[in-house]
């Protein structure tokens, strides 16, 4: 057919549905990033973002920043992967049409597929694509998937062979333009971000440094979101962003603007962090930083990298308690900003945390990090972090610099602070939107967090106060650069350890004296280091705390949930998962008659012990997405999370001795838990018996295998591609604000036998 190939009506809701979902961020497969026409332009790279023996840092490639055009990738090393050798337009041989014809052509898969980890040889011409199909058979694309219908590779093929052309110059104004409900609210917005005092200049800064990843949005303007960038140019203008590495790195220009510019790329579940804008908003960013008087004259800050890097020191002139109030304010969207961060892929941030705990914050009343500013002036030095270089010497890393300076700043911190712990250290919240206890779930090297007690009461607790939460959200986003040398990523990977510890100890500040550091000690099995901690002050404190059971850190929670937090921010606990202490541990009912059997029989799954848990964990698939077929037609859907235990997570190179999948447990949600699922999971609602005797008395026999088989979607399904549609569809009908495309990068990897 000569019919003309429409980019955006024709050819990006393919891409959308069948590429963008592997290739959306620096973990795609070589650099290929799908989610806009820029991206698929650019084309790949051989060039390693993730590279743990990286000795030198290496140039930033972020798509919209550090090039302009195509000449300019091509210069960095980019090459096409839609662009033909036959110039005359008669065929079309790109890298893109091969790979998909390859699939077409070969569509059986073959053992295992795990796109982040596979060594690829990222072709970029036909003689290494003949090595690529040599080396790699039946890793065709979509990698590791069915093919794409007929109809779509029809699309695909049409569209190549017409020049691969994008919108048009006005389709492409049209993507970026704000619709009129939004200019008036930029408007707004941008006047506060530029205004010319001192105040205005600090107080941009300060939001800027923590909102820059943040998509902004306006509730009048549904569907759009917006960055918030450093311009060049002023309002009223095109935006043209101010290149720097990280945020607070230097402009190298007298003036600049803080701008907000629209998304067109995809929306990506891994990296959409919704951050409202509003008239409300707007007004608690008057009170918070205009209105106070602040701690000193308002001065216009100089960018220095090792002033910079150190928030507590570079923003000491706005008081301590609006800071702090900012980010309780915002606190699961600061958290969030941890999981989903410049790193896509957080293992630097998430190989150091357990997987299933929760977090709290200390009160601004009782944190001496925010009363007493005295003390943390004197502190500047020892509070300074490993970020102020993304490209140290090697050996540096192992360093023991910071570990003694953070060893001195704990010592001070629990001298200085007279206090005496007790229920009204810990933050309330104050409305019902605040977030004052989250609760976070590692999936390997990613992670989610919701507001509430989610799951079963996990073993490990946090307190987060203010110099802390600014340390953690410095070290893992502002200052984190992905491009950054192995020297740069481990010393953040190392202060990660002490940012861990000091929230734990904050916690176990709350407990019995007597059972403080046997309890510390529980969560650092097999770690010889944690007894350096033994004759800290904060293991014999006093504190105000009035226990009567012999369970404190359940009977701190429940007085915490019971009795404060409840009554303004209407959290609870989450009946399904979490166990009171004394009771019985659910079983299997014996027969099933009504929804409490199926309740208790959910219940009784997750377990540590349940044969589908032990089984399931060994196959990386710890992050399930289940629906469940109604008579009716309808669906009911569950998140099933495996909570894998480590003695400890404080050694660098955490391996599977510290694992111990007899300990393992699972809750099962009722909201979404991740942006990669691991695998979907179909039941009809008259196989529910059947499908829940499977999750509790699972051995990996080969009759569980054919059982597991009509249940389990494997990559392989001819079924795959239509579930996976009908979820992101349902992620969108149940929350639209904080929908995205999933991510299959980590789906379960071994390609099991015929369906």
């Amino acid at each position: 057919t000569n019919e003309k190939i429409d980019y955006l009506k024709d050819v990006k809701p393919i891409l959308d549905k069948r590429c963008v979902t592997c290739h959306s961020c620096y973990n795609s497969p070589c650099q290929a990033k799908m989610s806009s026409f820029e991206g698929v332009d650019r084309g790949a790279s051989k060039i390693m973002v993730y590279d743990a023996m990286r000795l030198r840092a290496i140039s930033p490639t972020r798509l919209f920043i550090d090039a302009k055009d195509t000449s300019s990738w091509r210069e960095k090393g980019f090459y096409s992967v839609t662009g033909s050798s036959d110039l005359n337009g008669s065929y079309n041989d790109s890298i893109m049409i091969q790979l998909l014809h390859d699939k077409k052509k070969n569509p059986e898969l073959i053992g295992e597929y795990a796109p982040e980890t596979d060594e690829w040889i990222c072709p970029r011409n036909s003689e290494e694509l003949g090595e690529y199909f040599e080396e790699k058979p039946n890793h065709g694309m979509p990698y590791g998937f069915p093919a794409i219908e007929d109809s779509q590779y029809n699309t695909l093929s049409q569209w190549l062979l017409q020049g691969a052309n994008g919108p048009t110059q006005e389709e492409q104004i049209a993507l970026k333009k704000p619709s009129k409900s939004a200019q008036v609210e930029i408007e707004k917005f941008e006047n506060f971000f530029n205004q010319s005092d001192a105040k205005h200049k600090v107080t941009a800064r300060y939001l800027y440094e923590h909102l820059y990843l943040a998509h902004i949005y306006f509730p009048n303007a549904k569907g759009e979101f917006y960055e918030l960038v450093r311009s060049y140019t002023p309002p009223g203008y095109p935006i043209e962003i101010i290149p720097t590495t990280r945020v607070f790195d230097n402009p190298n220009v007298q003036t600049f603007y803080y701008r907000l510019s629209k998304i067109h790329s995809t929306i990506v579940h891994k990296t959409h962090l919704t951050f409202k804008f509003d008239d409300g908003v707007l007004a608690r960013f008057n009170e918070l930083f205009i209105k106070p008087k602040w701690t000193s004259l308002p001065k216009v800050l100089e960018y220095n990298d090792t002033v910079s890097s150190n928030p507590l020191k570079a923003y000491e002139q706005i008081p301590a308690p609006s800071r702090y109030q900012f980010l309780l304010d915002n606190s699961h969207y600061i958290i969030m900003n941890f999981i989903r961060g410049p790193v896509c892929r957080g293992q630097m941030a998430l190989n150091v945390i357990h997987d299933h705990f929760w977090v709290m914050f200390k009160d601004p009343k009782h944190d001496i990090t925010v009363t007493s500013p005295e003390f943390l002036k004197k502190q500047y030095y020892n509070l300074e972090l490993p970020i102020a270089s993304v490209s140290e010497r090697v050996f540096s890393a192992f360093s023991d610099e910071y570990k003694n300076r953070y060893a001195n700043y704990f010592i001070a911190k629990e001298a200085s602070d007279k206090g005496k712990a007790s229920i009204d250290g810990i933050w309330k919240g104050e409305k019902p939107a605040d977030a004052p206890i989250l609760s976070v779930y590692r999936h390997f090297d990613s992670a989610s967090v919701h507001k509430g007690v989610l799951g079963s009461e996990p073993r490990t607790m946090w307190v987060i106060d203010f110099a802390q939460l600014e340390r953690i959200y410095y070290t893992l986003v502002a200052g984190y650069d992905v491009f950054g040398n192995i020297a740069h990523q481990t010393k953040i990977r190392r202060y990660m350890d002490f940012l861990r510890l000091e929230g734990e100890l904050n916690f176990i500040e709350f407990m019995p004296k007597t059972v403080r550091y046997p309890m510390l000690e529980s969560w650092y099995i097999g770690d010889g280091e944690i007894e350096a901690t033994k004759d800290l002050a904060i293991l014999s404190k006093e504190n105000l705390m009035n226990y009567l059971t012999e369970n404190p850190k359940n009977e701190f929670i429940t007085r915490l949930i019971d009795k404060h937090i409840l009554k303004s921010t209407k959290i609870g606990f989450d009946y399904m998962n979490y166990k009171k202490p004394g009771e019985d541990k659910p079983q299997m009912p014996k027969e099933f008659h009504s929804y409490k059997d199926y309740q208790q029989a959910a219940r009784s799954i997750t377990m540590a012990g349940s044969g589908f848990i032990t089984y399931m964990t060994d196959k990386y698939a710890n992050n399930i997405f289940l629906r469940i077929k109604l008579q009716d037609g309808s669906y009911k859907t569950s998140y099933l999370i495996i909570n894998r235990w480590h003695d400890n997570v404080s050694s660098l190179f955490n391996g599977d001795e510290v694992l111990d999948s007899s300990k393992d447990t699972m809750d099962i949600l009722n909201i979404s838990a991740g942006s990669y699922p691991n695998v979907f999971v179909d039941v009809d609602i008259e196989n529910l018996e059947d499908f829940l005797d499977l999750m509790k008395n699972m051995k990996g026999q080969e009759s569980d295998f054919v059982r597991l088989k009509k249940y389990f979607i494997s990559r392989s399904n001819p079924k795959f591609w239509e579930i996976f549609d009908w979820f992101g569809a349902h992620e969108y009908r149940v929350d639209p604000l904080n929908a995205g495309l999933l991510d299959l990068n980590r789906y379960a990897r071994t390609v099991w036998k015929s369906e």
